[in-house]
């Protein structure tokens, strides 16, 4: 039976006394280091000789807050042992282990230990695709209701979470590859042995449907922009439409009334209908207003 030691948060003197004698100072200093927020370390699984040394990045979205914020868990696998650093997050929590323990059978190597928290950090990878998908698709069942704002907003706090979500994904991904084709550079004998390696290969499949949806998500997101790009587009066109039946239906009033407005002495409908020259000017526009509306509406433009 592995002997499996998880740290919290912890101090250096609890990783002295709890990881091997022969692990590098490199290694201690990412163990020992605080969580990174803006420069995130990049996932990994490297084997150093006589040990293996993890760092993993586990997503978590908070859906109320549009935010998704990464749990940092290390791992260090020797022969009798496995260790787990976990850091918590600044505004989150911590990974939750214990998910991990409930499924560590007795008989586990150290080697299938770390397999079960990899797997289940790349459980928590497809959880937060469906997420992402859901909030395309409630984006898109709104987007002829929320304002503009909203919907910019919408649409950048998504493409942002994808892209950081895909850096951290397709680098984990990757370390895992490495251990399926026993490419680890470790006694893999002993601390990844055959049935750890294609224990690791289902993690990797579920890290490749993982990507998988995080690029269907993707072109969905991609599929929302075009279409509200449209929209403004067709409601600029319609604005457009309307200012111009404005000016059209001004046009020949103004012409009218310019037309009679100039200073000759001899105008026909003045002399000819003599007091009814205003009224006429007054039928004239009301009669031109008519007929233009009559034609827009018979060509469907208002």
């Amino acid at each position: 039976m592995a002997t499996w030691i998880d740290l919290l948060d912890p101090t250096p003197e609890e990783l002295h006394a709890a990881l091997p004698h022969e692990i590098h100072e490199s290694a201690l200093e990412s163990l020992g280091a605080p969580p990174q927020h803006e420069d995130e370390p990049r996932p990994r699984l490297d084997g150093q000789g006589e040990y293996v040394f993890g760092i993993l990045l586990v997503p978590v979205a908070v859906p109320e807050e549009d935010r998704v914020y990464h749990q940092e868990v290390d791992l260090v696998v020797t022969k009798d042992r496995a260790v787990t650093v976990r850091k918590t997050p600044e505004r989150g929590e911590p990974f939750p282990i214990e998910r991990c323990k409930d499924i560590v059978r007795p008989d586990d190597s150290p080697g299938m230990v770390a397999y079960r928290v990899v797997d289940e950090a790349i459980e928590d990878f497809l959880d937060l695709v469906d997420t992402l998908t859901d909030e395309i698709e409630e984006l898109d069942d709104h987007i002829e209701e929320w304002t503009p704002q909203q919907i910019r907003r919408g649409i950048a706090d998504l493409r942002h979470d994808m892209l950081h979500t895909r850096r951290t994904l397709s680098p984990t991904r990757d370390a895992i590859r490495e251990v399926v084709d026993g490419r680890v550079d470790v006694e893999t004998d002993t601390l990844f042995p055959r049935e750890v390696e294609v224990a690791f290969s289902t993690a990797y499949d579920k890290a490749l449907r993982a990507s998988e949806g995080l690029e269907y998500a993707r072109d969905l997101l991609g599929g929302v922009r075009d279409y509200y790009l449209s929209k403004i587009a067709n409601d600029q066109n319609e604005v457009t439409k309307r200012l111009t039946m404005v000016a059209s239906l001004l046009l020949v009033p103004t012409f009218i009334v310019g037309l009679y407005g100039m200073n000759f002495r001899h105008i026909p409908e003045i002399t000819k209908f003599g007091n009814w020259g205003y009224p006429w000017v007054w039928f004239l526009i009301i009669a031109s207003t008519l007929v233009q509306l009559w034609y827009f509406r018979r060509k469907r433009w208002l």
